[in-house]
């Protein structure tokens, strides 16, 4: 496969860095993955449960939440890696 070179800013380097799933993931494997969500389209259901999500937010507005980061992952069942 040929290659090419880019040239990108610091910032959006260090921005696609955090963006990488493992360490040795490269830039093109990155950038493609990137591309593939981006294209991804919505579901009918997923749509409906924005709208739903939106009209709530405006009739009820946000609550704020005392919830930790923790209390959230557990819930939905997310292992946080400790940091």
């Amino acid at each position: 496969m040929e290659k090419t070179t880019i040239q990108i800013s610091e910032k959006t380097l260090e921005r696609l860095k955090a963006l990488k799933r493992y360490e040795r993931e490269s830039y093109d494997e990155l950038v493609n993955n990137l591309i593939n969500e981006a294209e991804e389209e919505l579901t009918e259901e997923e749509i409906e449960e924005i709208e739903l999500a939106l009209r709530e937010i405006r009739e009820k507005g946000i609550k704020k939440t005392a919830h930790s980061i923790e209390d959230v992952a557990k819930e939905m069942g997310v292992e946080l890696d400790n940091v």
